[in-house]
């Protein structure tokens, strides 16, 4: 294989932060698709339409430069601007109300939302995280990869390509049980793949046809289709209804409520839209969190059923 790869560079007319903007892409610390390595240099492998790439991007002085291994290199290196939400535009949300959210996006004008263009990517990651702890779907992830993915192009050693939707649908079920995977998100992912030209459309399709196109398949739900939407697609709106934490910590951020349900939470977002989903990733990085009243969610081990 030629290890010599393509390189570009490319000067954003705007402030980027680049490890906030792609740190979504990331599932976890041992992710073996995506890393970030001691010189900051942010590292995915993907698998693009053109076949397996190998994208490491760095920023230097307002600069960004990206180098491409394998045979999606060039499709990497087209779509790089975009990639870092260069389509994006966060000034089109007006100023949030004095607190620590709007502290936020004065403090953060470099936040991006990132857009992949690549929908299967993480459709399947979501899937696997569905009613199960981070560390469970982050685990099933990375043995999944390791098992039946393919070496990433290039020097990145150790980092895998995801599998194709073909080679999603040969993995056999007692693999799927060895990785943690209860058989109905199996399911799901089997039903997803034999689907996956259809669904990859969706990266062209506006929001609420995007949004449709991914939940007419049995298994697939708001939750999934809008963290998948968010990455696949930078859609700015795409709220994660259903997810266990975040109807509480906007509630907590924005009324000041220690607990709120999934009506509550579209509610106090519904003034921001079409930039729900932005105003929730600044709620994050003003590191507002609830207060607690119980254990955390205990870990299932679907290996044993």
């Amino acid at each position: 294989m030629n290890d010599v790869p393509l390189e570009r560079r490319w000067l954003p007319g705007h402030p980027l932060d680049l490890h906030r903007t792609l740190a979504p892409l990331r599932r976890g610390p041992g992710d073996p698709a995506c890393r970030v390595t001691g010189d900051g240099a942010f590292w995915r492998a993907s698998r693009t339409p053109a076949g397996p790439g190998t994208l490491c991007v760095t920023g230097r002085y307002g600069e960004v430069e990206a180098r491409a291994w394998g045979p999606g290199a060039g499709w990497l290196l087209d779509r790089l601007p975009v990639l870092l939400g260069e389509a994006d535009n966060p000034a089109e949300l007006p100023p949030l109300p004095p607190g620590p959210t709007r502290e936020a996006q004065r403090a953060h004008p470099g936040l991006r939302l990132c857009r992949t263009g690549l929908v299967l990517e993480s459709l399947i990651p979501a899937i696997l995280e569905q009613k199960v702890t981070s560390d469970e779907a982050y685990r099933a992830w990375r043995l999944l990869l390791r098992d039946f993915g393919t070496p990433a192009p290039g020097p990145a050693e150790g980092m895998r390509v995801a599998p194709s939707a073909r080679e999603w649908s040969l993995i056999p079920s007692w693999e799927w049980h060895r990785a943690g995977v209860d058989p109905k998100r199996a399911a799901t992912i089997q039903r997803a793949v034999r689907l996956a030209p259809r669904l990859e459309q969706a990266t062209g399709l506006a929001h609420a046809e995007a949004f449709a196109r991914l939940t007419t398949v049995p298994g697939i739900g708001e939750w999934t289709a809008a963290e998948t939407l968010q990455r696949s697609n930078g859609d700015p709106d795409a709220v994660s209804v259903g997810d266990f934490h975040l109807p509480n910590i906007v509630g907590w951020a924005l009324a000041g409520r220690p607990r709120s349900d999934d009506a509550e939470l579209l509610a106090l977002l519904a003034p921001y839209a079409p930039h729900r989903h932005r105003v929730c990733r600044l709620i994050a990085l003003t590191g507002l969190r609830p207060p607690r009243y119980g254990p955390r969610l205990a870990p299932n081990d679907h290996r044993r059923r």
